[in-house]
């Protein structure tokens, strides 16, 4: 009998089992590390307003001494809101004012998508796309949006007032489809209700949020089928010798 080396028959071995192909993961579509450009550098321009740096101020107050760093994401927030998005330079600032490395603000505004690293237009329409949403044919909404402002996902109008992003989920499954506008969810998504929110957006009329349905939150449609009564009071189920 001839014995075979043990790595001999391992590699044998391997090369008759079926390859298994996957495709490549993406964890997101935004690039992680920065990149210098004309309008986002350490030179662009950002200082944040007299009233708010005094908002700031106000943030930093919640906060123990010595813990000011807490205060970076809502700091950052309203670096975003000031500027429109968020540029290396406001990172840079937010760093200063909280005695922080810059590195770790780095990590925090390119951890969370909530910050756009990335100038956006005046509305940033963020379509959810995942299952709940694509099983109530998110797919027609994404169209819609692309065929009314004539642009691709990732990209901006050239009037620039509007962004187009595709994301996972936003937490508003049972209202599906949705889409999220700047600070709004609009849900319960039809194609005419989409066109109709692009068309005030366009009128310069700001369109309710919320379900575009006959209901005010996520509530079933035919009404409620539980928690239909009044709440007991306190002491209800407790052993009266209790």
């Amino acid at each position: 009998m001839i014995r075979l080396p043990l790595a001999t028959f391992v590699r044998s071995s391997a090369r008759q089992l079926r390859a298994i192909h996957s495709s490549s993961v993406k964890a997101s579509d935004q690039l992680f590390v920065h990149r210098d450009s004309d309008e986002n550098n350490p030179n662009t321009p950002f200082e944040f307003t007299p009233e708010n740096m005094k908002r700031v101020n106000d943030i930093i107050a919640n906060y123990p001494d010595g813990h000011k760093a807490a205060a970076v994401i809502p700091v950052l927030d309203l670096a975003q809101r000031q500027h429109g998005w968020t540029p290396i330079s406001a990172m840079n600032k937010v760093a200063d004012i909280l005695d922080m490395p810059k590195m770790r603000v780095y990590e925090v505004a390119t951890f969370y998508t909530m910050f756009n690293r990335n100038p956006v237009g005046k509305y940033h329409i963020q379509i959810c796309t995942t299952t709940p949403c694509m099983l109530r044919d998110s797919d027609s909404i994404l169209d819609i949006i692309k065929s009314k402002l004539g642009i691709k996902v990732g990209e901006t109008t050239k009037d620039k007032m509007f962004t187009l992003t595709e994301v996972e989920c936003l937490g508003a499954c049972v209202n599906a489809p949705m889409v999220q506008i700047n600070d709004n969810y609009y849900e319960d998504l039809s194609v005419k209700d989409m066109t109709e929110i692009i068309d005030d957006l366009k009128a310069g009329r700001m369109p309710k949020a919320g379900p575009r349905r006959k209901r005010f939150a996520s509530e079933p449609e035919g009404g409620l089928t539980s928690l239909t009564e009044p709440p007991k009071g306190p002491g209800f189920g407790v052993r009266d010798d209790l």
